[in-house]
């Protein structure tokens, strides 16, 4: 799927600083694995990096839809809209809980 306008600053930067983290938390599983720590201390970080991961997600997804959506929506085309509406629909179905 296209896009119309890409994602907000503030969005940008923050996603950029989580992510950052997280490839940090990546690469101490990482060596968890490397030094046979113990399985369920392994666990309990891969759950925390999955955790911060959907914290992204909903910061991208609230930006989409403030802005993307929104900007659909403003603009009247209805083809425009009933696309975003569309690919939110989607992305929501494939979204784990």
């Amino acid at each position: 799927m296209g896009y119309v306008s890409s994602m907000q600053n503030e969005t940008k930067t923050t996603c950029r600083t989580r992510l950052k983290r997280i490839e940090g938390q990546v690469r101490g599983i990482a060596n968890m694995v490397e030094e046979d720590r113990y399985c369920i201390d392994i666990i309990h970080q891969i759950a925390a990096a999955r955790a911060a991961l959907k914290r992204v997600e909903t910061v991208v997804l609230k930006d989409h839809v403030n802005h993307c959506v929104a900007g659909a929506i403003n603009s009247g085309d209805q083809l425009d809209q009933r696309r975003k509406v569309d690919e939110l629909m989607q992305v929501l179905g494939q979204i784990q809980p």
